[in-house]
């Protein structure tokens, strides 16, 4: 008897619809044949089900298995199979019969006791589900909230294998989960820090909204313990809400690669990534033989951190140079190639020498300038001019520590981040890429218009401070950025004078 079953496999971010045929031949030598480019994970599941059929009161037939995953040239690699294989089989042996086998689909890891693992990916199943018309996804209960988030198909959380044969029998009535997206902001959608937790630094807090205005990436330098990873940490706070849009494509790549929290069923916070500095190349930008999203695409629509910037291998941050300036990354494979999102705001820290106190008031440095040069040099010209913002994070005085009264707080600067996107999204209109630290070459020229003094004062600043030509197109993005702060229709010489005061490396900083 054959039975057959809708299931997905995840390639990258994206679900691909898998049909499980499973074919009983009574009579015939006993064996289990999977075939389907199943990798190992998938190959093992047969004694997986063997046991689980067993010990939740079920037979495995003694026939010959012919179990079939399509399409056949599709990689395979999630226990997720496991479900809707045991129900394939269910049906094929006699031991189920079910009028909504072909409505529904199912993914699932069975334990040995029968009780069912979440799955990686369940936000993109569902969203292939609904995309081929299926009136209903059978989910591990685990998994149901992210799932419930598409509307227009029934959600059915199953806890065991019994479960999910009771509801495809009709035996059991298991209600749609249902979302609600009240709990999901009470419960994941607030943060637990402020800025105003960062004593002192205003003219740092000051460079931080800049960035978080046009979405410009952004440098720290200082010493040890001036409060770099503090501002990083909290840039979250001030960036605008996740759009829908925004938060279902976050969720997509958490899901994939399991890292949502137990009962979330949506990213609520812009992402805050801040990966070690041994990563790997394929860590951070993604990769596998059946690739697999990296940091980069983890911190998407979020904020990227790498501190101790020197301290990361040259080559690993050189693969952010392309997805820096295009906002994705494609990974190519023998078995082809896969592109993930990374729109992301890059924040770095690092120390001005290797001692870190170089500049620095209260401490001796003890590097020599061969040292200082060295150190800087682990970071190629390139890499740093595609980084728009560089300040200094200088030590904080007593005074300003011992202070009662709290600086900026994240509010009032959130307030003027949102109100100076919402001038650049009457400009451009809708969308991430609409801003001004992502504005083409030709939208500078129409957009950036300068006011005669800035326009000397800019002239001043190329010759002196012999800056390349993608460095001239950053201090009029970020110009662009100081003025929507302040409503300004044009860039003065004001704002631009602000804007190459956040060029420290391009200035004589070392010399």
């Amino acid at each position: 008897m054959l039975a057959k079953l809708t299931t997905y496999s995840l390639l990258g971010i994206d679900a691909l619809p898998v049909e499980v045929e499973v074919d009983i031949s009574p009579g015939a030598i006993p064996k289990t044949i999977l075939v389907g480019l199943a990798e190992a994970a998938v190959r093992e599941s047969s004694h997986r089900i063997e046991r689980a059929l067993a010990n939740c009161g079920y037979v495995k037939p003694v026939d010959r298995i012919v179990i079939n995953l399509s399409p056949a040239d599709l990689p395979k690699e999630a226990a997720s199979f496991d479900l809707p294989i045991a129900l394939g089989l269910l049906v094929a042996s006699g031991q189920l019969a079910s009028d909504v086998l072909g409505q529904y689909a199912a993914i699932g890891e069975l334990a040995l006791d029968g009780t069912i693992r979440p799955a990686k990916g369940a936000l993109s199943m569902a969203l292939s589900a609904k995309e081929q018309g299926l009136r209903g996804f059978v989910v591990p209960a685990a998994n149901a909230q992210e799932a419930a988030v598409v509307e227009g198909i029934e959600i059915i959380p199953v806890t065991s294998l019994t479960e999910a044969v009771g509801y495809y029998s009709g035996q059991l009535d298991i209600p749609p989960q249902p979302f609600s997206w009240s709990d999901a902001v009470a419960n994941f959608g607030k943060y637990g820090v402020d800025y105003s937790d960062v004593r002192g630094q205003e003219s740092a807090k000051r460079a931080v909204t800049v960035a978080a205005a046009g979405a410009h990436h952004l440098l720290m330098l200082g010493s040890p313990g001036t409060g770099k990873t503090l501002l990083a940490s909290r840039l979250g706070t001030i960036l605008p809400e996740l759009a829908p849009e925004e938060s279902l494509q976050t969720t997509r790549i958490y899901s994939a690669v399991g890292r949502l929290q137990p009962g979330q069923a949506l990213m609520l916070q812009r992402p805050f990534r801040s990966p070690h500095h041994t990563i790997s190349e394929a860590g951070l930008v993604g990769g596998g033989s059946i690739p697999t999203p990296g940091e980069i695409s983890l911190a998407h629509n979020g904020v990227l951190f790498l501190d101790e910037l020197p301290e990361f291998n040259r080559r690993t941050l050189e693969v952010l140079r392309q997805p820096l300036e295009d906002g994705c990354v494609t990974i190519s494979r023998a078995m082809g190639s896969l592109t993930f999102p990374a729109n992301l705001m890059l924040v770095a820290a690092m120390n001005p020498c290797p001692c870190g106190y170089f500049g620095d008031p209260r401490r001796q440095c003890q590097c020599n300038p061969m040292l200082i040069e060295r150190y800087m040099s682990r970071i190629s010209g390139p890499l740093l001019d595609r980084l728009d913002i560089h300040i200094e994070v200088p030590p904080v005085p007593f005074r300003e520590l011992s202070n009662q009264t709290a600086g900026t707080n994240s509010e009032t600067m959130k307030a003027q981040v949102v109100a100076a996107r919402e001038i650049q999204q009457r400009r451009f209109g809708k969308g991430s890429l609409r801003l001004n630290g992502r504005m083409p070459p030709s939208q500078i020229r129409i957009f950036c218009k300068l006011e005669s003094d800035a326009e000397s004062l800019l002239k001043s600043a190329m010759e002196e401070m012999g800056l390349s030509a993608r460095a001239h197109d950053k201090i009029l993005r970020i110009g662009r950025t100081i003025a929507d702060l302040e409503a300004s229709e044009n860039i003065t010489a004001a704002h631009l004078s602000e804007a190459i005061n956040y060029r420290t490396l391009d200035r004589s900083y070392w010399k």
